[in-house]
């Protein structure tokens, strides 16, 4: 069992503070983003999907933006532009296929996903 509020916080980029889970196959990240913080444009070979637990987030996937509140959640295919601002404080919750190596290097070690 992980208590996710014991995992290290780690600051990625400025506004941008995570609790990350890594498993054989992927990567799970617990954000907390302060309003206004920018996430810049970029892309990455990892499927993701964005969940919005607190807050209101503008997401930007290729060409479309939206507006993420509470319980919405976005799927962002791999290698697709996105970027996105904190309208307000928000807890966010992503899951990333395959693990996010650059992620694993910053943060807490691996769980075994190993069933013996």
């Amino acid at each position: 069992m992980i208590n996710i509020s014991e995992l290290a916080l780690i600051e990625v980029i400025t506004g941008f503070k995570a609790r990350f889970v890594h498993t054989d196959k992927l990567t799970l990240a617990y954000w907390e983003i302060e309003k206004g913080a920018i996430l810049p444009m970029h892309a990455h070979i990892h499927e993701q999907i964005t969940t919005v637990l607190e807050g209101r987030f503008e997401l930007t996937i290729g060409q479309e933006t939206k507006v993420y509140e509470n319980g919405l959640l976005a799927v962002i295919p791999p290698n697709v532009i996105h970027r996105g601002k904190a309208l307000t404080d928000c807890k966010i919750y992503d899951v990333f296929y395959p693990v996010r190596e650059d992620y694993k290097l910053l943060s807490n070690p691996p769980v075994s996903t190993d069933s013996k």
